[in-house]
């Protein structure tokens, strides 16, 4: 099992905790990784986008002028896709993006994030995160303490001064345990996790 210091607030080491290698030290498996980044992405997108086609648009009922004799292109409708005003050929309509993965491979996905951060020395844990008030230079500063400026912060339950205080940092993003997921994972350079959190990962994903 890999030990890692546990720092308080001020950036002072305070002591160690093990991790558990079914879930901090696995190899990352990069292809259930992208699956579960690709997956986030899709369910994501509203999906409500919506253009008219050639039947939808308003008008046109009648031929535009007679079929020979005028020298022109024969039409049948004004509404057809090559007038301007006309509709839109193969028109995008509201659908949903969203897939799903399977249980195990989305756990894989997650397991395979958290110990690519150990692996690569960018987790941090916290013996505790509070604040008294909502004070986002009072987050700044602890981000300072601890080196840290670019960063997923997992608290064990809704801390709502945290969440608050680091809200207008453009670089960090709180969630709680049960909120997790590969994509916030890998895109934030480190993470910061309380000792409870850590805890609670172990029991929930082991």
């Amino acid at each position: 099992m890999a030990n890692v210091a546990v720092l308080n607030m001020a950036g002072a080491q305070v002591g160690t905790i093990e991790l558990n290698d079914a879930i901090f030290g696995i190899e990352a498996n990069e292809h259930v990784m992208h699956l579960a980044v690709v997956q986030y992405l899709a369910n994501q997108r509203q999906g409500t986008q919506s253009t008219k086609t050639r039947a939808e648009v308003r008008g046109g009922g009648r031929k535009p002028y007679r079929q020979k004799g005028t020298g022109r292109a024969r039409q049948g409708s004004i509404r057809s896709p090559q007038w301007v005003g006309g509709g839109v050929v193969f028109a995008p309509k509201p659908r949903d993006y969203s897939f799903k993965l399977n249980k195990k491979v989305k756990r894989l996905a997650l397991q395979s994030a958290l110990s690519a951060k150990v692996a690569e020395g960018k987790i941090i844990v916290l013996d505790e995160l509070t604040l008294s008030e909502v004070k986002t230079k009072e987050m700044v500063k602890v981000l300072g303490n601890i080196k840290c400026d670019n960063a997923l912060i997992v608290m064990d339950g809704s801390n709502e001064n945290v969440m608050l205080s680091a809200r207008n940092i453009p670089t960090v993003k709180t969630a709680s345990v049960n909120t997790i997921n590969v994509y916030d994972l890998l895109k934030y350079n480190n993470l910061v996790v309380t000792k409870e959190a850590v805890e609670k990962i172990q029991e929930v994903y082991a």
